[in-house]
């Protein structure tokens, strides 16, 4: 019990601090968007959404993945239309669904069914 919550713990934390790596991977695109928002949030929703990919993959939810894709495709629509715009956060949305992908993968290849 206490070995598979830590296992939990670590892919957890691994998932959320990826969002460092993607921070400096998507740098050299970032200086042609313009920022507009709450400063800090994209960050915030980057990691809610590797945790829930993360989470849909321990579980055998990959569908569900798809959910993530469309609600943020659907709160951005219209900043969409922005080409530099739309290419960055295609680049950010699919690195980090990438990562959280990797990760919950490689989780369940190494240690199988985490369950309670």
């Amino acid at each position: 019990m206490l070995s598979t919550l830590l296992i939990l713990v670590t892919g957890y934390f691994l998932v959320t601090i990826m969002g460092i790596a993607i921070k400096i991977f998507l740098k050299p695109y970032s200086s042609s968007i313009e920022s507009s928002g709450i400063k800090g949030a994209g960050a915030l929703i980057g990691v809610f959404e590797r945790i829930l990919v993360f989470t849909f993959v321990l579980t055998d939810q990959y569908a569900a993945i798809s959910i993530i894709f469309a609600a943020k495709s659907i709160a951005r629509f219209s900043e969409l239309n922005d080409r530099n715009f739309a290419e960055y956060y295609l680049l950010g949305t699919f690195t980090s669904i990438t990562m959280a992908l990797i990760i919950g993968i490689i989780f369940k290849l190494v240690f199988g069914d985490i369950s309670f």
